[in-house]
């Protein structure tokens, strides 16, 4: 008996073992399966294309959503007794009904409710200074982000051929993340200014390594006008819920909540660029053209100029509008947020719609177009005198200043596909200092002139400054490559890499 049962014992030892190592082996190759699937995702274009329009949402939802806070919020700072919400009800308060007239005293006396009329015309005007020479302080810690990611975009544009884009590209979360617990938490203007300065050294890496790495992954210029699109569309997106989300969460949550979501948002985009793309140096194998040669040719300039004036205008508006409402139709936090809905709606439409439709119809010809729709909106917003009068300017402008972005910015890949080396983190630089710098002088000169010539005029100067500009997109009307036969090079270098990744992903 203690045989047998020895023996059973020992058989059910070794059914045991046999069961383990099938299960070893068996979830060895499940381990190899994983191991491929995640290779075969970091492999894949279109994740990385999800993750640069992650990450161009995250920055242009906290770009946006100061808007409608930070001007009410410094207000009260300053007037700690009398915050902006409080004066608004007080001055759109009904006055107490007056008096009855009483023959029996002869005293002369103003009415009651004029001399209510009176302190009310009063407050009104010291707050309107007061609010104008806010402006200016607004403009500068607005105008510092583009100011700081403008000078930081030379750095990184060379240092993405030298270590690769996915590191810069992490960084560049880091220091978004760092950017959005600031903004939760400070609570002067000096704090704010540091958070938004550094959200702009965040900005130049994600936006500078983003779109280098598109420019590499699709090197086929129609395919790479249709990326570039859809990842300015998660800009877009940025612009889109930024205000609305701002001024809502504000003014029914208060200041930190709408930050700390940011930064739970950006904490998850991070760890998806762990996963995904594995930061680490990688060297570039291509001689990268030099930033001297990408700054003084003619054809990158117009096209990076295009950028510029097209933006200058809706950074102008950023910080003076929510005012210039505040002031003149009396708007609330959530209608000042609002207010850029219908813009930020549009961009991304027109973004979406012109990255494939543009390399149709000729990109010059899209940016050409988009200017002067640009400055007929700008001329028409001082117009209105409710808030439903801006919803079609508004609009007709973030469909405009789509239009723009999403031609010059594959055609910045193009032109250096042609008349350079295919080497992008330079001539992405170019292209965001091009943006940047319609972000910092139009917040940084938008108080001043608030201040001198008046919100009308300052909208009039600016559509005037795209109108003149437009005619100069010609010259991009047929760019000449570098020489004929390096061109030829080029696009059939192209269409082959361009087959080998669609197979791996149909693999």
């Amino acid at each position: 008996m203690a045989t047998g049962s020895y023996r059973r014992t020992n058989d059910s030892f070794q059914e045991m073992a046999a069961l383990l190592t099938m299960g070893a082996a068996s979830d060895g190759l499940d381990m190899g399966g994983w191991r491929a699937r995640i290779a075969a995702l970091r492999e894949s274009r279109k994740l990385v294309l999800v993750i640069v329009a992650i990450a161009l949402l995250l920055d242009n939802m906290l770009l946006t959503t100061v808007v409608p806070i930070i001007p009410e919020f410094l207000y009260d700072i300053q007037h700690p007794d009398a915050p902006l919400s409080v004066a608004l009800e007080d001055l759109t308060t009904p006055a107490p009904p007056t008096t009855p007239y009483c023959p029996c005293l002869n005293v002369t006396s103003v009415p009651l409710e004029n001399v209510t009329q009176l302190n009310i015309t009063a407050e009104k005007e010291v707050r309107h200074q007061e609010l104008i020479h806010e402006t200016v302080a607004v403009g500068v810690m607005f105008a510092s982000k583009a100011i700081v990611q403008l000078l930081a975009n030379p750095f990184v544009g060379p240092l993405t051929h030298k270590i690769g884009y996915s590191v810069p590209m992490f960084t560049g979360f880091i220091l978004m993340f760092l950017s959005t617990i600031i903004f939760a938490f400070g609570r002067s203007y000096s704090v704010l200014f540091i958070a938004r300065a550094l959200q702009g050294i965040g900005s130049s890496c994600s936006s500078v390594s983003g779109m280098g790495m598109l420019a590499e992954r699709y090197p086929d210029d129609k395919e790479r006008g249709n990326a570039m699109g859809i990842a300015l569309g998660g800009l877009a997106l940025g612009v889109l819920i930024g205000p609305p989300f701002g001024g809502l969460m504000y003014e029914f949550v208060g200041k930190t909540a709408p930050f700390l979501m940011l930064s739970a948002l950006a904490l998850g985009d991070g760890l998806l660029q762990l996963m995904i793309l594995q930061p680490g140096v990688v060297r570039q194998e291509t001689d990268p053209p030099s930033l001297k040669a990408l700054i003084t040719d003619p054809y990158i300039l117009v096209a990076a100029g295009a950028i510029t004036f097209a933006n200058v205008g809706i950074a102008m508006l950023e910080p003076s509008l929510p005012i210039w409402m505040a002031d003149t139709m009396e708007a609330r936090r959530w209608q000042q947020g609002v207010a850029f809905l219908p813009a930020s709606i549009c961009y991304l439409i027109g973004t979406n719609l012109f990255g494939p439709l543009g390399h149709k119809m000729g990109r010059w010809l899209a940016a050409c177009s988009g200017l002067i729709i640009i400055g007929l909106c700008l001329i028409l917003i001082p117009m209105a005198r409710k808030m439903e009068h801006l919803i079609i300017p508004n609009a007709g402008l973030g469909f405009a200043i789509g239009m723009v972005d999403s031609s010059m910015m594959p055609e910045l890949g193009f032109l250096v596909d042609i008349r350079h080396a295919a080497v992008y983190g330079s001539v992405y630089a170019i292209g965001d200092t091009a943006f940047c710098l319609g972000y910092a002088v139009g917040p940084a000169f938008s108080g001043a002139l608030v201040n001198s010539i008046g919100f009308e005029w300052m909208l009039v100067i600016i559509a005037l400054l795209n109108f003149a500009y437009a005619p100069v997109l010609l010259l991009l009307r047929s760019p000449p490559a570098r020489d004929e036969k390096q061109s030829l090079i080029i696009s059939e270098k192209s269409s082959v890499r361009y087959v080998s990744y669609q197979n791996e992903e149909e693999e």
